[in-house]
């Protein structure tokens, strides 16, 4: 698989098929200025930088990094992405605690044999909904706890459509890592009452229109209902 547009000013840039096994999907926004949402794992960092290029973009227009939460296959890449870019690091606060101190367990460095060495994040969200205004356009931070205790989830208005960055909505749901089943169904209602076109998720590729996107999540309620 290469790299590929999802929908206008939207792109896939790094996934486990295009990247490396250890990648989550990573995301590449235009918005004028470029912003990344997670990184990957960090050794198909090349590769990723290789593919924002093949679309025909700089990656030195790299603005901002949104990291949606601390584990590793979604944060492992950022120290050399804001080393070569330049880009200021975005995560909420509870999650952004856990890279700073390069905790190997909490990120789950150690299951993937790969070293995290301490990551300072630049701006460190604490309310339940915060927005980062980008060249004209307003990115939603949504504190969406549940698969981690600072899980993020961002919400982007662009080309008519509402685009939904839902990493890992699908779990697991580790105790040990801080996950909280009650905290995570509460995320999903509020996910689902965006009504997004289009759902960009962390490992299992992107859906649209809503309805479809509506269907993706309802399944994981259901199979993790009460």
């Amino acid at each position: 698989m290469k790299a590929k547009k999802v929908t206008e000013g939207i792109y896939l840039v790094g996934s486990s098929d295009i990247s490396d096994s250890r990648d989550c999907s990573v995301y590449l926004a235009d918005l004028g200025d470029l912003i990344l949402i997670d990184t990957g794992a960090g050794p198909g960092f090349d590769r990723i930088m290789s593919n924002i290029e093949s679309l025909g973009f700089d990656p030195q227009r790299i603005s901002t990094i949104i990291l949606t939460h601390c584990h590793i296959d979604h944060v492992g890449g950022a120290h050399k992405f804001k080393e070569r870019c330049d880009a200021r690091i975005v995560m909420h606060d509870l999650d952004a605690r856990i890279v700073e101190r390069g905790d190997q367990k909490m990120t789950a460095a150690f299951y993937y044999n790969i070293d995290f060495k301490p990551l300072s994040v630049d701006i460190k969200l604490t309310l339940k909904e915060e927005h980062l205004f980008v060249c004209g356009y307003d990115l939603t931070c949504l504190h969406t706890p549940g698969h981690s205790p600072g899980s993020l989830s961002v919400c982007l208005d662009m080309g008519g459509k509402r685009v939904l960055f839902g990493q890992d909505i699908h779990g697991p749901f580790l105790k040990e890592f801080g996950a909280n089943l009650a905290e995570w169904r509460k995320s999903m209602e509020k996910l689902l009452s965006l009504k997004a076109d289009l759902l960009c998720e962390g490992h299992f590729g992107v859906f649209q229109p809503n309805e479809k996107v509506t269907e993706y999540i309802e399944r994981y309620l259901e199979e993790y209902g009460e």
